[in-house]
């Protein structure tokens, strides 16, 4: 029998975080919970990194996720947005291991791909491809949330893929010693 298991998502942000979770059972999976923490652009940017550290120690404390997966910083020209979301990244990260957490990190390349099989696609035909995979429409005020959750749903996708490395197996008999509820 195949363990459940909460994965939470989040894609970071300095003004926006967003934050998705969701549960798995096997290769299945149902959405428990997605939204974002808005920061205040008065504060300053060592404040808004404690706000997003507690926030996330507090989204933990009340989902009790299994794993957390994090969208990397996006490789763009700004260096100074990819430092922030590199900070912002950190602390999420920290957060994560503070309660031992597993974290993984995906590209928002990879993330697209897994959701909707293209690498290029837009945010809104993730979230289109969102409601699609889950089966519902899927409320959320901000993009955000809905990115996040594509993060938590790619995580799962590569966890519970063997070809895809999730399964850590080095071969297919290794892969069934692991995972004997897939025998045929």
């Amino acid at each position: 029998m195949a363990k459940e298991k909460i994965i939470l998502g989040i894609d970071p942000g300095t003004k926006i975080m967003g934050y998705g979770l969701i549960q798995t059972r096997g290769k299945d999976f149902s959405l428990i919970h997605l939204d974002s923490l808005r920061f205040k652009p008065t504060d300053t940017p060592i404040l808004r990194l404690k706000q997003i550290f507690e926030g996330t120690l507090n989204i933990i404390a009340e989902y009790l996720p299994d794993e957390m997966a994090v969208e990397a910083p996006f490789f763009g020209k700004n260096v100074q947005s990819m430092l922030k979301l590199g900070r912002a990244q950190g602390v999420i990260m920290a957060a994560a291991l503070f309660k031992d957490i597993p974290v993984e990190e995906y590209s928002p390349r990879k993330i697209k791909q897994s959701i909707t099989g293209k690498g290029g696609a837009s945010k809104e035909q993730v979230y289109a491809m969102l409601e699609r995979s889950f089966g519902h429409k899927i409320e959320t005020r901000y993009l955000d949330a809905s990115d996040a959750l594509a993060v938590a749903l790619c995580h799962h996708y590569q966890a519970s893929n063997p070809l895809l490395g999730g399964a850590k197996a080095k071969s297919w008999d290794q892969y069934l010693k692991q995972n004997p509820d897939r025998k045929a």
